[in-house]
């Protein structure tokens, strides 16, 4: 009987390993890009327990073959968010009094989440420069009224579906705009903030909707390219930020990666898994923090729990130029035309987005 139930958890690791290679935007297939380190962890809890219990038995070398292969597909995607890869942004060496730096902290705060305190407390010892919250409505808006008060420059969005958003900044912002990219319920905002030496930064921040296993992932992908290509154009300084209901390591993710040509600074570094923050057994990456060519990492660490289904994410980058980082992956051949196929679909249809009923 154990012989046969590993043999059947190692073809359920192969199959899961093998699903997310399809290039269908379905959440059906989407949805396993996310617990490749589950899959990594079962898959080697069969091996051992067949090495350990089932070496005598005749499917000994094919659980352990399903297995293993599991485990390579999955590090061929994980491991460059390791201290085993190369840093694609380099760590910054200076001086941070003497360089202008810019910190951020992204918080999707969950909106039916009434631990408001939390979150106040968390930007209290964080002290970032620029703040981004996800899933604000107006009773959070209220919430965090007084936190904010060192914060004089804001974007505010409250929305009452799971999408509103706050920009706060502490330095001037400029061109700053709400903008619904592909759906009328789904805001994202634009700005240029000025540090304090005068450089501009522009800062992009994104919430775009999740996967959802009976839909397509048009919505999600089509929003993360489309900021992908803006992206492209972009001279100044630039910093995209948000939960983008992506992993890190999505084929779409690493697409946007090539497209923007910005950087991942928890490449070389660590996965910094930000969402579920309610079980520590199904975690991933899904807080993001990308930047251009500019800057170096000061510092990136994941903030304590706030209530929240996310940790919050604070990321501290050095405006250097940037010469010491990891050139970006050039575009492949078919990148932009599938980027583009994808924001035509979207935008020729009108529907509510995925999730907007979840608070409720």
């Amino acid at each position: 009987m154990i012989p046969i139930l590993l043999l059947v958890l190692a073809a359920i690791c192969l199959i899961a390993s093998l699903i997310p290679l399809l290039p269908f935007a379905h959440g059906m297939v989407r949805s396993f890009d996310f617990g490749r380190l589950q899959v990594i962890a079962v898959a080697a809890v069969v091996i051992v327990a067949t090495l350990t219990f089932s070496v005598a038995a005749p499917t000994y070398l094919v659980t352990i073959g399903m297995a293993a292969a599991a485990i390579v597909i999955q590090l061929l995607h994980v491991l460059r968010f390791t201290p085993l890869w190369p840093r694609q942004t380099a760590g910054f060496t200076g001086d941070p009094e003497t360089t202008e730096t810019i910190s951020v902290v992204a918080c999707n705060v969950k909106e039916s989440n009434r631990d408001y305190h939390l979150v106040a407390d968390m930007l209290c010892s964080a002290r970032p420069d620029v703040a981004v919250f996800m899933e604000t409505n107006a009773a959070w808006g209220e919430a965090l009224k007084s936190s904010l008060a060192d914060y004089p420059h804001t974007i505010l969005q409250p929305q009452e579906n799971s999408y509103g958003m706050i920009l706060a900044s502490r330095y001037p912002l400029s061109d700053c705009e709400v903008r619904f990219l592909l759906n009328k319920e789904v805001p994202s905002i634009s700005c240029v903030v000025t540090l304090p030496g005068g450089s501009e930064v522009r800062i992009i921040a994104l919430h775009p909707e999740p996967p959802l296993p009976v839909r397509d992932t048009y919505g999600r992908d089509a929003e993360i390219l489309l900021v992908a290509e803006e992206a492209q154009d972009e001279a100044r300084p630039l910093i995209v930020t948000g939960d983008l209901n992506d992993v890190a390591w999505s084929r779409t993710t690493r697409r946007f990666l090539r497209i923007s040509r910005l950087l991942d600074p928890r490449q070389g570094r660590g996965l910094f898994n930000s969402f579920d923050a309610r079980y520590w057994f199904l975690r991933w990456p899904l807080d993001h923090i990308f930047h251009s060519r500019h800057f170096e990492l000061v510092a990136i660490e994941r903030q304590r729990f706030v209530g929240s289904d996310h940790f919050p994410m604070y990321y501290n980058l050095a405006l250097t130029g940037g010469g010491d980082n990891e050139t970006p992956e050039a575009p492949h051949a078919d990148d932009i035309e599938e980027a583009d196929e994808a924001v035509r679909i979207e935008k020729g249809r009108d529907r509510r987005p995925a999730g907007v009923d979840w608070e409720d």
